[in-house]
């Protein structure tokens, strides 16, 4: 392989500077009702770039929550991805330390297209039971 091959050159899709505030969950039992918060960086219709001060690991799922209506890719996304509770789910491919206690994380949008999804659920589920107790 070359070593000169750009990383960028090997998107599927374009990247967007996109700086806004967003909501996040992270899909376990122990965060799922702790709603944290962070900055976009960019975005593609097959992920997004954050700036977040929590510490996440590579392959958690989060729930992400941020304004999509000014993008008008977004709708084509919207068609594809994963969307709960008007959230889009995402799974956390990259997470790179930046300042002190900041942290620059890649996600992975996962798609409804997915064939194994089947491990997404019993993170996932976390939401209903954290949703149902807090709205009966």
């Amino acid at each position: 392989m070359d070593d000169n091959y750009n990383q960028d050159e090997r998107r599927s899709f374009a990247r967007l500077e996109y700086s806004v505030p967003l909501g996040f969950k992270i899909c376990n039992k122990e965060t799922i009702s702790k709603l944290c918060y962070g900055y976009s960086v960019n975005i593609s219709q097959s992920g997004i770039s954050c700036s977040i001060r929590e510490k996440v690991n590579t392959d958690d799922i989060l729930w992400l929550s941020f304004d999509r209506g000014t993008l008008d890719f977004c709708r084509e996304l919207e068609k594809r991805v994963l969307i709960y509770q008007n959230g889009i789910i995402g799974n956390v491919a990259r997470v790179e330390p930046e300042e002190v206690g900041t942290y620059n994380i890649g996600i992975r949008f996962i798609t409804r297209e997915e064939k194994n999804i089947g491990n997404i659920y019993p993170q996932t589920y976390f939401f209903e039971r954290d949703f149902k107790a807090n709205h009966g």
